[in-house]
């Protein structure tokens, strides 16, 4: 029965390293993700109506076939979010609160300071759909607490961030603390759908920061997912899945509405539904295990790549796209502006981000280990 399973974390090696070994990656998760984060690009820099300005054209009159598809492409959102359940879920099992702070930190920000400080100064001389914030508000991006100050966003596609945050703050305080058991889990999942669907019902804003309700569903339905992976599949399991899925169809048609409304053409919802059910039946087969042969490395390094890319993909691709409006055809263009991307990423990723993680990664430890009692 699902209550015997893992009720207690097991005890801490005291002759371990402070930071316990990562868990075997799984590829294809990677491969996702860079998949969920090209749909998004996609859609910043051909589908959506703010990316008209850099093209000096609305993008549905120069892309009539990819335009109408990349209007959907920020749905790529919905992947990460349950993306980031599992993986959150996955790579913490068996930390304590401090080490999961730690990995976040140093996960989160030795890509990001960089990211902030590069789109600034990329704006700052080729301006195109946004502006260059002033020097305070750039400073208080890079604590990544900024959207609850009231700061705009450096880059557009950082409102993602605070919803992480949110969620790993949320993870740590109800979950984390108390020890990650199948048991505490489970009851975490079913009590944070809950509380979402509640705090909506509330109108009571600072519950709805809190609960996030439009997103919990996808957070939660990757940590199922995760569960369904580490223990097989269980009736109790596929009950949480189901019921994110079920609010997810929901919150689904609300975002295809928005978004539609922002970019002054028609989305169907029904299309919104049926690509958050395609996001659950791919976890549920990855969950299943019937991806474990499949472990090319590529993957590895497409999942490294997804994170530099997403953080520098949308006002830097503006400016590029802006620069090379006198190239025909536009679909070079994009796909130049793409592979361009793709490439910034990779020199963020090898020159800055996992040299600058590797010093935070032996500094964070260290001061952990010299506030160890004895």
């Amino acid at each position: 029965m699902i209550t015997t399973l893992d009720q207690r974390r097991a005890p801490e090696d005291p002759t371990s390293t402070l930071e316990p070994r990562r868990p075997h990656r799984i590829a294809v998760l990677d491969g996702l993700r860079l998949l969920a984060a090209l749909a998004v690009a996609f859609y910043h820099l051909s589908g959506g109506l703010t990316v008209a300005k850099a093209w000096a054209a609305h993008p549905r009159d120069l892309f009539p076939t990819l335009s109408p598809i990349a209007a959907y492409g920020w749905l790529g959102v919905e992947l990460f979010f349950m993306i980031s359940g599992f993986v959150i879920c996955m790579s913490c099992w068996g930390r304590t609160p401090g080490q999961f702070f730690r990995s976040r930190v140093i996960r989160l920000f030795p890509a990001y300071w960089p990211a902030v400080l590069i789109t600034t100064a990329v704006v700052a001389f080729w301006p195109v759909a946004t502006t260059r914030l002033p020097w305070d508000q750039v400073i208080a991006n890079l604590t990544m607490l900024h959207t609850p100050m009231g700061v705009k966003n450096v880059d557009a596609s950082y409102w993602t961030l605070w919803a992480e945050m949110r969620f790993y703050l949320l993870f740590a305080v109800v979950l984390v603390w108390r020890g990650l058991t199948l048991r505490n889990t489970l009851l975490f999942g079913y009590g944070w759908l809950v509380a979402a669907v509640l705090s909506d019902a509330s109108k009571m804003p600072v519950l709805g920061q809190i609960f996030q309700p439009t997103f919990a569903p996808l957070f939660v339905a990757g940590i199922a997912f995760f569960l369904i992976h580490k223990f097989g599949p269980d009736l109790q399991l596929w009950g949480l899945v189901g019921l994110s899925w079920a609010l997810a169809m929901h919150t689904v048609v609300g975002r295809v509405a928005s978004t539609a409304s922002s970019d002054r053409h028609h989305l169907d919802p029904r299309v919104g539904m049926v690509m958050v059910t395609l996001f659950f039946a791919l976890l549920a087969v990855i969950a299943m295990g019937w991806t474990a042969r499949i472990q090319w490395r590529w993957l590895t390094w497409a999942g490294a790549l997804t994170y530099p890319f997403y953080l520098l993909h949308q006002s830097i691709g503006w400016s590029l796209i802006h620069a090379m409006n006198g190239i025909r055809p536009h679909l070079l263009v994009l796909v130049a502006v793409i592979l361009l991307l793709l490439l910034a990423a990779w020199l963020l990723h090898r020159l800055v981000e996992r040299p600058l993680a590797r010093v935070m990664r032996v500094k964070l430890d260290q001061a952990a280990l010299a506030r160890r009692p004895g």
